[in-house]
């Protein structure tokens, strides 16, 4: 019986003792990927910093992006030509970026677009329950239109507000067609 005992302590020692030994040969790696999870969240903090800091970015633009790693693919739609290279100025001088692909659209330069643009801001932001989304030094609701047709990109506190911006911006004339891309915020 005495020979079980002590062989049972045996196996349950060497059984801690494996145990102890994944535990730490896990934990850096579950470290690691913490430190990779942290730093990936400050690069996207700071090249949405740096695209906010645009000197000419608008409420007409629309700028997004991905990060994989280091790289980062940059999106959008931009009235001005230097906002894409800007842009992508900005988010290279980013430590810690390798590389930068921009797939940033300029688009076609259109008195007709302008006019629509300019209405479309005044229809959404006139409006007293959409004004409040043009307060902050970048409104939430970007207009994009290209040709008449126009998107509505950005952020919104809830689904009216959505609803609302998309009657606002088909309320205006020579719009061909809207396509209501608004986000509600998921912290309301």
């Amino acid at each position: 019986m005495q020979t079980h005992r002590a062989s049972f302590g045996i196996v349950l020692v060497a059984l801690s003792l494996v145990v102890a030994v994944i535990t730490l040969a896990s934990a850096p790696h579950s470290t690691k990927a913490q430190r990779e999870t942290k730093a990936n969240q400050n690069l996207v903090r700071e090249v949405r910093h740096q695209l906010l800091l645009l000197p000419y970015y608008s409420v007409f633009d629309n700028l997004a992006f991905k990060v994989d790693g280091d790289h980062v693919t940059l999106e959008g739609q931009v009235t001005r030509p230097t906002l894409k290279s800007d842009a992508e100025a900005a988010v290279k001088s980013i430590e810690g970026i390798s590389g930068v692909t921009n797939n940033i659209e300029v688009l076609p330069p259109s008195p007709m677009d302008d006019q629509l643009r300019h209405a479309l801001y005044r229809a959404i932001y006139g409006d007293p329950v959409l004004s409040k989304y043009g307060w902050s030094s970048m409104p939430s609701i970007h207009i994009i239109v290209k040709n008449g047709h126009v998107s509505l990109e950005g952020v919104v506190d809830s689904e009216t507000d959505k609803n609302l911006a998309g009657v606002r911006a088909n309320s205006v004339p020579n719009v061909f067609e809207v396509k209501n891309n608004l986000v509600v915020s998921s912290s309301h």
